[in-house]
């Protein structure tokens, strides 16, 4: 090994460690605040509170989460791009993308994951509540949303060139047809979790409900497919 490589391996090395030890404070700081407004209430814990149990100052506290409601919202971070994904990774004969989201989300019901709201662990029956019953936090879940949408607009673009005829012209589809795509998807997503969290938290368990679940996830999803032809193949 040259010095050169050494040295470039030695900074690698120590950028990494910098991201685990960021990525690890961000965790620390998000779950911290979370205990705290479970315990008490969203309204009643201030940031400074949180920092001081954190054992973080203020400006370092907003250094990684610019507003109080990020700090519950960081749990969602990872899936803001998780459609895009999904999409990307999708085959390119007709319908592919749909099909591929389908099959996420009716994963994700099976594994009974949190973001399907098919889940009746009561540390997430907790957390959805405070979600939902806070009236800031559901505002600030549509900025997040909104870039959701963004990156999966993008990412239908692609796939609508994808889908095009072997031979005939790679023409993406329109912005406005994009967008207007990734809205419907990510709003049949969020009322699909939303039905199957408004059940559970009324009482029902996540087993018994995963059959009606399935089924509106075909629902939700045919009524996409049967209007989303812009992913079609043109005739």
């Amino acid at each position: 090994m040259d010095e050169t490589t050494g040295a470039a391996g030695t900074a690698g090395a120590a950028d990494g460690l910098r991201e685990r030890k960021k990525r690890q404070t961000y965790e620390r700081l998000s779950e911290t605040a979370i205990a705290l407004f479970l315990e008490r209430g969203f309204e009643k814990v201030s940031v400074a509170e949180i920092a001081a149990a954190a054992d973080v100052s203020k400006p370092t506290l907003f250094r990684y989460f610019p507003a109080k409601e990020d700090l519950v919202l960081h749990r969602f971070a990872d899936h803001e791009d998780e459609a895009a994904r999904v999409v990307a990774g999708a085959g390119a004969g007709a319908g592919a993308p749909l099909e591929a989201l389908h099959r996420h989300f009716a994963d994700g019901l099976a594994r009974r994951d949190p973001v399907t709201g098919l889940n009746d662990d009561p540390r997430v029956l907790a957390f959805h509540g405070l979600l939902y019953g806070t009236p800031s936090l559901v505002a600030r879940a549509y900025a997040y949303q909104g870039r959701s949408e963004a990156v999966l607009a993008s990412a239908l673009t692609g796939a609508s060139a994808r889908a095009r005829r072997p031979g005939g012209p790679v023409v993406a589809a329109p912005v406005v047809a994009a967008r207007l795509a990734a809205g419907q998807i990510v709003a049949v997503q969020r009322v699909l979790a939303e039905e199957n969290w408004r059940r559970i938290a009324a009482g029902e368990s996540a087993d018994g409900v995963y059959p009606d679940a399935v089924a509106a996830a075909e629902l939700g999803f045919g009524q996409l497919r049967d209007g989303l032809t812009f992913l079609s193949p043109t005739n």
